[in-house]
């Protein structure tokens, strides 16, 4: 696991009641909860379980300050979100901090099975350029449609990590359960995690927990640009 208590000091306070506002505090329903996130709950509230978010803004700011010093080391970092109601977030937040991502869909085998993997991203970029450059003008244009579409295809998953050359140094998460596959890769390959985790995830796989409402727009929203800002502002102090 990591250890975070040497990382620079350098994330700001953070407002619990604009965390409230936007529902950061929501769990899941009680019977749904990992016992390993007891915690970071506060209360049970008809049958929902209710985040501390002073515990929510402390392990924000330990992620914020881990993301700031990968940025600062020119770390590379992939943002993951497949869930509808964080894949534009996801894309946006990480587009304006120069940041990768996966807002579609997880590659299997993208961290446990890299070589391949780099393989075809490399055979994307190659039909890309070809396309563009006339390497292909000699096929014929149904040879040509074909490239085409399969350029198409391997964007859906290669487009927000076009610049990955290697495994990533760190990826951050958004709903750990839903993206279990990633969660296992990862580990598997010692990659660190930071995810934003419900009431019902366990934190003891992951090596930086946000425990907050991972469902609502509006939370991810708050919670994923406080880490693209972290990444950025690190960049920029590089």
């Amino acid at each position: 696991m990591l250890d975070t208590s040497k990382l620079p000091q350098v994330a700001p306070e953070y407002d619990l009641e604009k965390m409230f506002d936007v529902g950061v505090h929501f769990g899941h329903q009680t019977k749904r909860w990992h016992p390993k996130m007891a915690e970071y709950i506060y209360a049970e509230r008809n049958g929902v379980h209710i985040f501390d978010l002073a515990k929510t803004a402390t392990q924000l700011q330990i992620a914020y300050n881990y993301l700031y010093e990968l940025g600062k080391n020119d770390k590379k970092v992939i943002f993951v979100g497949t869930k509808r109601s964080a894949r534009e977030i996801i894309k946006n937040a990480a587009q304006k901090a120069g940041v990768m991502f996966i807002a579609s869909r997880w590659l299997g085998g993208l961290l446990t099975n890299w070589e391949q993997v780099g393989k075809s991203l490399q055979e994307m970029l190659k039909i890309e350029e070809g396309l563009k450059n006339g390497t292909y003008d000699g096929y014929t244009k149904f040879e040509q449609t074909q490239l085409a579409k399969k350029a198409t295809r391997m964007g859906r998953f290669f487009d927000g990590i076009r610049d990955l050359k290697r495994k990533p140094d760190a990826i951050v998460v958004v709903d750990p359960r839903k993206e279990n596959n990633v969660i296992a890769e990862a580990i598997k390959v010692g990659v660190p995690i930071v995810a934003i985790a419900d009431s019902d995830a366990n934190p003891s796989v992951l090596d930086i927990v946000i425990p907050a409402n991972d469902d609502a727009a509006k939370s991810i929203e708050l919670l994923i640009n406080e880490l693209a800002d972290a990444y950025a502002a690190g960049k920029k102090a590089k």
